[in-house]
């Protein structure tokens, strides 16, 4: 209490009253005094009123200021937690596309690595192929150079019209053919290996005829003679397939005289003798004969082109099959005069005929007759 009432003592002293001062007694000198003084204490009133006034004024308008400074603030902050939202969400994308591209670089080069290897390794076995390839090339290459300088010195030693009987096994007589352990292989065109001896063979005598040339077949054969072709389509090589290779290898069995046909065309045909000690390979039935002293002296099969029972001295493969059908002497000689053929125009087709047109002509028309012969059951004894 005893503070309070010190304090208020003070604030007593420190401003002065102000009030309406209203006198006894007016005094004698001076009859405005009164009125003066009112004024003054009304001005100090509104001095004071004013300063209250602008006081009130400042403390509203800075809360004010507090207010709107606090709300922006507010504001700004809002703003700036939603863009740094906004920033987390780009920082979480972006992380999630550097990873997901960091994957797929990794696959990529995985991947990568994987096909190089693959590529090097197809390479490697390609080369090791294309090697390989190239040694059996330069083998072929140098067995067929042999080949082709045999072939022009055959050409030369013997023809179709007087054939080397060294140089053509086949046409040997079997008391004279020579077997060997094994089998001997003699294709339509044989690789002709030509010893010293076989070129001092003399040309067996040729009977004498009277000979007219047929216009039509000179000219079909010097129509083929400007760009010989093993295509059937053309006018001359039609002509002898409808009048005498395919009547020559129509036999009974239909399906096997198709794969003769085939096999002679592609040059993949062989023809065997058949040695006494060697037994049948592929037959329907067989009958053996017995000769002097027991021995055996032939052998009667069927002939697996013409099945009738013949007694087949020979046999024949197709291809690299390694299946053997016997034949008779009469379908050896027709597949044999087809093979003749086939044997002189692939040498004309390779250039190592170097004989008049008219020349070859008539060695094609003598094979013509031969195959005719052929097909009409005529041929050799020795056969």
């Amino acid at each position: 209490m005893r503070r309070g009432q010190a304090s208020f003592e003070e604030d007593s002293q420190k401003q002065p009253a102000v009030g309406h001062w209203k006198p006894l007694m007016p005094s004698k000198g001076s009859k405005e005094e009164p009125e003066t003084g009112c004024q003054g204490a009304r001005g100090v009133d509104e001095t004071q009123s004013t300063e209250h006034l602008n006081v009130s004024r400042l403390r509203s308008s800075s809360v004010e200021i507090r207010e709107k400074g606090s709300e922006f603030l507010k504001e700004e902050l809002h703003k700036a937690q939603k863009e740094l939202k906004l920033k987390d969400k780009e920082c979480e994308r972006l992380s999630k596309v550097r990873e997901q591209l960091e994957q797929e670089l990794e696959e990529l080069t995985a991947s990568l690595f994987e096909e190089a290897h693959k590529m090097v390794r197809e390479a490697n076995t390609k080369q090791a192929a294309s090697e390989k390839q190239l040694r059996e090339a330069r083998g072929k290459i140098d067995m067929l150079q042999a080949e082709v300088t045999a072939l022009k010195t055959l050409v030369i030693t013997s023809t179709p019209s007087s054939p080397n009987r060294e140089l053509h096994p086949q046409l040997q007589s079997p008391s004279k053919a020579v077997f060997r352990k094994g089998h001997g292989r003699n294709k339509s065109t044989s690789s002709a290996v030509v010893s010293a001896a076989s070129q001092n063979v003399t040309p067996e005598p040729v009977s004498h005829e009277c000979k007219e040339v047929d216009s039509i077949l000179f000219a079909e054969f010097q129509a083929w003679k400007e760009s010989p072709t093993l295509d059937k389509s053309c006018s001359f090589l039609d002509r002898i397939y409808r009048e005498d290779v395919g009547p020559c290898l129509d036999f009974t069995k239909q399906e096997l005289s198709e794969l003769v046909r085939v096999a002679v065309e592609q040059n993949t045909l062989t023809i065997e003798p058949v040695a006494s000690q060697t037994l049948p390979v592929v037959k329907v039935s067989s009958e053996e004969c017995g000769g002097p002293n027991g021995f055996r002296s032939q052998i009667v099969m069927k002939c697996a082109l013409s099945g009738l029972p013949r007694t087949c001295k020979h046999r024949i493969m197709l291809g690299d099959s390694g299946n053997y059908y016997y034949i008779s002497p009469s379908c050896r000689a027709r597949i044999t005069a087809v093979c003749n053929f086939f044997t002189y125009i692939r040498y004309i087709q390779q250039g190592l005929v170097r004989q008049d047109v008219e020349l070859m002509y008539w060695e094609v028309m003598r094979l013509r007759r031969e195959m005719s012969l052929a097909k009409l059951g005529f041929y050799p004894s020795e056969m």
